[in-house]
């Protein structure tokens, strides 16, 4: 029976229900199908990336038959080539273009200002790591050059100058003056005076020739208060009395503010930024290790607008002032990886309280040790369906129970990290408890073993208890499978739009749950990096039910072999980084598969395979042009890393 030719409008409905990357395979399918994923509603804010090479060039032509919304070009020199590339970048796309990154290239100012007037609706514009455009300081100094650049940025709304070394007040005012409806302003890593110099005075200041001064920006903001609302200073040794002046400015609301790596800040510097900007909504003090609980007590109390808090890497703050904060309605996010002293029960009071209205979607406990079975079995019942994103990576006393608890009360979530876990075993995956054997009181009462007071001692009569990390964990028996299969456990399974999982270095785990649990059609990337117990049959079953992986770690997994890897590869065609580090058992067999199988590879990591020769890396570069990164480290003898 033939298949019934379906009007294009029908198939593009029935595309309308996949995935892009499921988008991309079916329109491979046929001609009609693939004029049927070119819709305009699929075509919506798409930004392509690829580096400059010559065989982009028709590729970018055939990108102006179509909408465009954004472009990210890399690998951008001074070369003739790239100049080509640009070129064509803008002649064919520069009218419809919002978007556009030109991050870590070394162009010249000369090759970007004769592309830049082509750009004419652009909305962001990424200069970031390009110190070749700033070295000299004479960027935009000519009045023909800038009168041609403000009609282009005039709408410009974000604009990112982070990591520059060579930024200067001068140039930093001649670009800001041609950006007057500017939203986003990112100075991430640069290179900034915070600190009043008496001898070259105020006014010189603000027209240094060498550096971007605090007074400068502080004059930008002045100027432009009405417009900016998200700024980024993270990584710029910004000082407490330089953040108050600056978030002091009449008429300036924030609504977003990013400072991480600011290590500078004290907790007085974060009561007078919530004190002159209460609106915000979002904030990031990541890594700004002054900080304290204060810190969060103030923030909870202040502001009442926060959607998102970020305190990675904040080793003085603990749980006060979390069950406050849990309580705002709109509040989504929460990043407290790092944070040794947490240990959740203030998110649980908060959580519990009847004035709570908090929607969670995201929560971060990576290498907080003191969270607990008990408290994140707590947490997931109140978090709800809601939560989407659950990073528990290295929570090291977290059990089976916590695996059925987030099985069990976390259906909508999409990406679960609990790598390092290490006391997670295949009953906790199954969603099963594990038996333990019962005391018998006949066996006891019939031991006719010697009989010691408590006081005799300890004489090598009695061993030392086993330590919890020590116990073996009762293997799963056929038995036990048959019952899985009937009951409706709350195994992993129940997570069925998982999209991302990380079980790095659980090494309890075997085949017996990873064959039966890890059957996800949508999921992206998979860890299952130093698990020795698993065989080639787990690596087979996971790339078997999960085809959609583009993102594959099995490094340190040493009974893999050569069958298991080329058996899996021809399922897993969309794959696009792969590790497979410490891995003895593979050989150049399994790379010339590689290359057959998985043309969209990117990424390859073979550090210490034994067994791969360089030869085989050098031809599996030959076959896949898509390759740009191969790490080599300790193959065949040799110690290298290539960047293609």
């Amino acid at each position: 029976m033939e298949t019934p030719d379906l009007p294009i409008e029908v198939i593009t409905h029935i595309l309308s229900y996949l995935q892009m990357s499921d988008r991309k395979e079916a329109s491979l399918v046929c001609k009609k199908w693939y004029f049927a994923s070119q819709d305009y509603q699929f075509q919506k804010k798409v930004t392509y990336k690829f580096p400059a090479s010559s065989t982009l060039l028709d590729v970018i032509s055939g990108l102006g038959r179509r909408p465009c919304y954004g472009i990210d070009i890399s690998h951008l020199d001074g070369s003739s080539l790239s100049k080509a590339v640009l070129k064509q970048v803008a002649v064919c796309l520069g009218s419809q273009l919002e978007s556009l990154s030109l991050r870590d290239s070394t162009i010249t100012e000369f090759s970007f200002l004769a592309v830049l007037p082509h750009f004419s609706v652009l909305r962001s514009l990424d200069l970031s790591g390009s110190d070749s455009l700033f070295m000299s300081g004479t960027l935009l100094s000519k009045p023909e050059n800038k009168h041609a650049v403000m009609s282009v940025l005039v709408n410009l709304q974000e604009l990112n100058l982070s990591n520059l070394r060579y930024l200067s007040d001068l140039t930093f005012n001649r670009i800001t003056e041609c950006t007057p409806k500017l939203r986003k302003l990112c100075l991430a890593g640069c290179h900034i005076t915070f600190e009043f110099d008496p001898y070259r005075g105020s006014e010189s200041s603000c027209n240094s020739t060498a550096i971007l001064s605090l007074k400068n920006i502080q004059r930008f903001l002045v100027k432009q208060a009405s417009t900016i609302k998200e700024l980024n200073l993270s990584w710029t040794g910004i000082t407490p009395e330089a953040l108050k002046s600056l978030v002091q400015v009449k008429g300036l609301c924030l609504d977003e503010i990013i400072l991480q790596g600011c290590k500078d800040l004290t907790d007085q510097a974060i009561v007078n930024l919530c004190k002159l900007q209460p609106q915000l909504k979002s904030l990031d003090l990541s890594v700004c290790t002054e900080l304290s609980s204060k810190s969060v007590l103030n923030i909870s109390a202040t502001l009442k607008d926060l959607q998102s808090l970020k305190l990675q890497k904040n080793w003085r703050i603990t749980d006060n002032g979390l069950a406050d904060l849990v309580q705002r309605k709109s509040f989504h996010t929460l990043d407290v990886s790092e944070c040794n002293h947490i240990t959740g029960s203030e998110l649980v009071k908060g959580l519990s309280s009847p004035e709570c209205g908090a929607k969670l979607i995201s929560l971060n406990f990576s290498c907080c040790a003191m969270i607990k079975d008990i408290t994140l079995f707590s947490l997931v019942q109140l978090v709800g369906p809601t939560l989407r994103v659950l990073d528990l990576t290295s929570c090291l006393y977290l059990t089976d129970l916590s695996v059925r608890a987030i099985a069990s009360y976390l259906p909508g979530l999409a990406v679960l990290r609990m790598g390092w876990c290490k006391e997670l075993t295949d009953w906790g995956l199954l969603g099963m408890v594990e038996p333990t054997e019962e005391c018998d009181p006949d066996k006891e009462k019939n031991d006719g073993g010697p009989k010691f007071s408590r006081n005799f001692g300890n004489m090598g009569f009695f061993t030392p208890p086993k330590l919890i990390f020590d116990e073996k964990p009762r293997l799963v028996t056929e038995n036990d499978l048959e019952m899985f299969k009937e009951q409706e456990g709350a195994s992993l399974l129940a997570l069925r739009g998982l999209q991302e999982l990380d079980l790095t270095a659980c090494a309890k785990l075997t085949n017996t749950s990873i064959t039966k649990v890890i059957r996800f059609q949508d999921l992206r990337c998979l860890s299952l990096a130093m698990l020795n117990n698993i065989t080639d049959s787990s690596l087979i079953s996971v790339a078997s039910h999960c085809r959609s992986l583009t993102r594959l770690n099995i490094s340190h997994c040493s009974n893999l072999t050569d069958y298991g890897l080329t058996t899996a590869v021809r399922y897993l065609q969309r794959l696009q980084y792969l590790q497979i580090a410490c891995c003895d058992k593979i050989t150049d067999r399994f790379l010339s598969v590689l290359a057959q199988e998985c043309k969209s590879l990117k990424s390859l990591d073979v550090c210490m395979c034994r067994e791969i020769s360089m030869a085989g890396i050098e031809q599996l570069q030959t076959e896949l042009p898509t390759l740009e990164n191969i790490k080599t480290r300790f193959v065949g003898g040799s110690d290298l890393i290539f960047s293609l």
